[in-house]
């Protein structure tokens, strides 16, 4: 199964469980493509004592997952992309969804 994560939330709890998710459904051989949208490209910021969001991120890259960042929302909050979460664009988003064959947004 081709999987599209849609991460909106700068929920920590949210975004960490949705990072396991994908980290998950690659381990059961499915592809997985995540984007960052609107609070969402906050993620890297997010972690907790109890709630390690950017460890979770790690794992999910290291087993083969994608992480695409809206270019939009990064400007409005004055950031850039990241090498773990490169700046992205409509086009890519649109093709996520498009190539998925599930899309779940968080």
């Amino acid at each position: 199964m081709k999987l599209g994560l849609v991460i909106y939330s700068d929920d920590t709890e949210n975004v960490w469980n949705a990072f396991r998710l994908g980290v998950f459904a690659l381990k059961q051989g499915d592809s997985v493509k995540a984007f960052l949208l609107a609070k969402g490209v906050e993620c890297e910021g997010l972690d907790t004592e109890k709630f390690k969001v950017t460890e979770q991120m790690q794992a999910y890259v290291d087993a083969g997952g994608e992480i695409l960042a809206c270019g939009s929302c990064l400007k409005i909050r004055n950031s850039k992309g990241s090498e773990m979460c490169p700046l992205s664009t409509m086009q890519d988003f649109y093709d996520l969804i498009a190539g998925s064959d599930k899309v779940i947004s968080i």
